[in-house]
């Protein structure tokens, strides 16, 4: 367990040719993967270049995602594939053509969770069940956080490529969130009026490969605690989000296809009109698997409850205010479990 100067990888492990994980990553019975059989997918949504003829139509297809799934793929965003795949490639070439001495330069410090860096573990109980994945956290936005000193210098062009795709994926964002707010009949920057300034983090992940991936989960599942989560992976595949008890895998579509989660703020600012996707990534024994995600979350003093324009007498608020630092406080001190945090923040009804 990562509680030491010298913190156990994942990939260190996968390297060293085991033929069982160690206890800490085996899932209890009833979180252990389950092959899904399902051949459904998330709703697919062209964004068609965000054209403001194509609006009314865009609009209606994410207001239904939102309210059926909190998860779906976008296309035509106005990303180009070639900085969509650059991001990966860029997280593929540190955590597979770096030495373990150059990586462990940038390593979070154990003893702090979210620290900005190379790590494996995020949460603060020594007890919990590890997740099979590296990571690289990054510090984005607003701006007075960005550092890319703290960021790798390999590949070259690693900090520019970080930086640009920060940029470009906070706006996509935004973009998403005005839909969203428009689907409900609000003002366009209603939901960015609440979240406030962007306090954006991109995590790459790199999920080796697991010589018992029955046994374990790459991230165990849950959901996001921020406003919007937008991710690329890699062809591999390994994401799954529940719909309906069911965990149905998020199949991998390549070229500029993101896919968006809805987080736990966008549920409560929308008094549960739309849900937060509950997600997580599976393991497999042949391949590593690496994907991208970019969190975008208020500030922690930032307060947070159902927008006015949804509640009334007949439809009261769902969930008590809560001030954003402490429910992230309490996501890292509880661990996730699915969605228990933000069912503590159900009112009676």
């Amino acid at each position: 367990m990562e509680i030491s100067a010298e913190p156990i990888r994942v990939q260190s492990l996968a390297q060293a040719g085991l033929n069982k994980v160690p206890p800490q990553y085996i899932q209890p019975p009833q979180h252990r993967p389950n092959r899904p059989s399902s051949s459904t997918n998330i709703p697919l949504i062209n964004l068609f270049g965000l054209d403001p003829t194509r609006r009314d139509s865009v609009r209606a297809s994410i207001g239904q995602a939102c309210r059926d799934w909190g998860a779906f793929h976008v296309t035509n965003h106005g990303i180009p594939a070639s900085i969509v795949d650059a991001i990966k490639r860029a997280g593929l070439t540190f955590f597979n053509d770096s030495s373990v001495e150059d990586k462990l330069k940038y390593a979070c410090d154990p003893s702090s969770s979210a620290s900005e860096g190379y790590g494996s573990r995020m949460l603060e109980k020594d007890d919990t069940v590890l997740d099979w994945r590296d990571y690289f956290d990054h510090h984005t936005l607003p701006l007075r956080r960005r550092n890319p000193t703290r960021w790798p210098h390999f590949p070259a062009d690693y900090r520019q490529v970080v930086s640009e795709y920060s940029d470009r994926i906070a706006s996509l964002a935004r973009e998403l969130l005005g839909l969203a707010s428009e689907s409900l009949g609000l003002e366009t920057r209603r939901l960015e009026e609440v979240v406030g300034e962007f306090w954006q983090n991109i995590t790459i992940s790199y999920y080796p490969p697991c010589p018992q991936p029955e046994l374990t989960l790459g991230l165990q599942a849950h959901s996001d605690f921020g406003a919007i989560t937008l991710l690329v992976q890699d062809e591999v595949g390994g994401l799954e989000v529940l719909k309906d008890g069911e965990w149905v895998p998020v199949k991998p579509l390549g070229g500029d296809a993101i896919v968006v989660l809805l987080a736990d703020q966008t549920e409560i600012m929308t008094n549960g009109k739309y849900r937060s996707a509950q997600h997580r990534a599976l393991t497999n024994s042949n391949q590593a698997r690496l994907s991208v995600a970019t969190f975008h979350d208020p500030a922690k003093t930032v307060k947070v409850s159902p927008a006015s324009e949804l509640t009334s007498a007949s439809t009261p608020p769902l969930y008590r205010e809560v001030v954003y630092g402490d429910y992230v406080s309490s996501w890292y001190t509880k661990g996730p479990e699915g969605k228990r945090n933000i069912d503590a923040l159900l009112l009676e009804p």
